[in-house]
């Protein structure tokens, strides 16, 4: 299969962690968002939604989103829970991260990194949520060791691709010692060397 994504995209990132930590083989296709690849009537063409990530399987068929991509690959795998009501609590972290986390703190760090701007120059209410889902997190990450049961799952690998990079939205996590010790311990679970 081939994967559009880029890089730098946690989004993305996510795809290739969940492919990498199952042996899953692809092939890699990069697509630079900032020079509008995703804009290219091909690209429309697999995506109506012109977003990364994407994946194409060899039979044609694609699939968007990356949380419905990774819910996908990661079928029958250690990464989903086996008891359902487990399962379901994965998915109440994606769906969360997509409403409540991301469109904050992935938000910050486009403006800082992709926009090149200064942390002065961000949304103060995009700011105070994503350090209330900081805080939400830390609660419960004070008392478990994963976010849905005692091992990594997807839920795990979708909060990870931002928050282990949120100091580049402008993030502190000084005060976050559950968060930073579930980011080195979900590392160390997928095989990732730590984030800078």
């Amino acid at each position: 299969m081939k994967i559009y994504g880029d890089t730098s995209s946690g989004n993305c990132l996510k795809v290739k962690w969940v492919c990498d930590h199952l042996a899953l083989p692809y092939r890699w296709i990069d697509v630079d968002t900032m020079k509008r690849e995703t804009r290219t009537t091909e690209f429309l063409k697999l995506n109506s939604a012109g977003q990364v990530p994407v994946i194409e399987f060899d039979d044609g068929r694609t699939l968007a989103q990356s949380n419905a991509i990774i819910r996908y690959l990661a079928r029958g795998s250690d990464l989903i829970p086996s008891d359902p009501f487990a399962a379901a609590k994965m998915d109440e972290w994606l769906f969360w991260e997509q409403y409540s986390h991301e469109p904050y703190i992935a938000v910050c760090r486009f403006v800082m990194v992709y926009l090149g701007k200064p942390a002065s120059d961000l949304d103060a209410e995009k700011v105070k949520r994503g350090y209330a889902a900081l805080a939400r997190m830390e609660h419960h990450l004070a008392a478990a060791r994963f976010l849905a049961g005692d091992a990594v799952s997807l839920a795990d690998v979708s909060l990870l691709a931002y928050t282990r990079l949120a100091h580049e939205g402008g993030f502190h996590l000084d005060g976050y010692a559950a968060v930073r010790r579930w980011i080195g311990e979900a590392e160390r679970a997928l095989g990732l060397p730590p984030a800078h």
